[in-house]
C-alpha cells in the first residue's frame, strides 16, 4: 500500500487527523532538508509537503516566494532535492510529497521521467498546483505508474461539480483550500464545513485543508471537518527567523510542529 493511503487510513481507524507541513526544498540553507524531516516527524508531522523551488511561484505568498528564491540563488535544484530525500528516506516514516510545478516537470523530461525519479528518491505522492483537471491526465497517469499519489486542489470558488471530479481522480487525499487568493498566515479561523459535506459526498478521498493555516486553534478549527491540515507559511516563517538568528532551524521545526499538535489530538488524547 504507497505510504501516503496507509498514513490516512490509519489515522481515520485512530480518529487521529493528520498534520502535514510544507517545506521548501533548500530553506533555510541547502542543506537543511535532511535535519528538517527527522525533527517534523518528532513534532508530530506524518506527512510532510517538499517544495521544488521555483522562479515564478503564482499561488505563493511572499513568504514562501521568497524562500524559493533564495533557495535557488544558493544552488538548489530539483536534483538535490532528490538526492536528499533519497539519502533521509530509510531514516523517517514520514510520508513524502512532492510540490512542483509543471514547468519543472516539463524541464526535467515530462510527467513519466519526474515521477520514476521521484518514486526512486522516496517520494510517496506528488503535487502539481499549476495543473488543471483538464490537463491532468498525463500527470495522474505517471503517479499512477510509479506508485505515487496525485493530489489536485480544490479552491473556494471552484463550482461543486466540478470539486466533485477533482475529488474522485485525485489518490491519497485532495488538497482543499481554506481560502482564495495566495498562500499565506491569516488571523481568521477558516470554515470549511460545508465545503467538506458536500466534497464527502463525492468522493471518498480524504481531505487536507491548507492556506493560511498558522496556528494549533487553526488546526483544531480545520481537523473539525477536514482529515488533515496543512501548514507553510508560518513554518517556513519561523524556519528562516531561527536561521537569521542563528538558532537551529530543526529544533524550531520540532517546537513549532509539537504546537500544532496540540490543535489536532482527538477526543480520545484529551481523555
Amino acid at each position: 500500500m504507497n505510504r501516503i493511503v496507509d498514513i490516512f487510513k490509519r489515522a481515520k481507524e485512530a480518529n487521529h487527523p493528520v498534520l502535514l507541513p510544507f517545506v521548501c526544498g533548500g530553506s533555510p540553507t541547502v542543506d537543511s532538508l535532511v535535519l528538517l524531516l527527522p525533527a517534523l516527524e518528532a513534532g508530530g508531522a506524518s506527512i510532510v509537503e517538499i517544495g521544488f523551488p521555483y522562479s515564478d511561484p503564482v499561488a505563493d505568498g511572499p513568504v514562501i516566494a521568497a524562500a524559493m528564491h533564495e533557495a535557488i540563488e544558493h544552488g538548489m535544484t530539483p536534483e538535490l532535492i532528490f538526492e536528499q530525500v533519497s539519502s533521509i528516506r530509510d531514516q523517517v516514516d514520514l510520508g513524502l510529497v512532492a510540490m512542483v510545478s509543471s514547468s519543472i516537470v516539463v524541464a526535467l523530461g515530462g510527467p513519466d521521467e519526474f515521477c520514476k525519479r521521484a518514486s526512486e528518491a522516496g517520494f510517496d505522492g506528488c503535487i502539481f498546483p499549476d495543473v488543471v483537471l483538464e490537463e491532468s491526465g498525463p500527470y495522474i497517469e505517471a503517479c499512477k505508474m510509479h506508485g505515487l499519489t496525485n493530489s489536485l486542489l480544490i479552491s473556494p470558488s471552484t463550482p461543486e461539480e466540478r470539486a466533485g471530479e477533482i475529488a474522485k481522480v485525485s489518490t491519497g487525499f485532495v488538497y482543499l483550500l481554506a481560502r482564495a487568493g495566495i498562500t499565506g498566515e491569516r488571523s481568521e479561523m477558516p470554515e470549511i464545513g460545508d465545503r467538506v459535506r458536500v466534497l464527502r459526498q463525492k468522493s471518498t478521498t480524504p481531505i487536507a485543508c491548507g492556506f493560511g493555516i498558522a496556528s494549533a486553534e487553526h488546526v483544531k478549527a480545520v481537523t473539525q471537518h477536514a482529515d488533515g491540515a496543512i501548514v507553510g507559511s508560518a513554518l517556513v516563517r519561523r524556519l528562516n527567523e531561527a536561521h537569521a538568528a542563528k538558532k537551529g532551524p530543526a529544533q524550531e521545526a520540532e517546537v513549532f510542529l509539537l504546537e500544532l499538535s496540540a490543535g489536532s489530538m482527538s477526543m480520545d488524547d484529551l481523555m
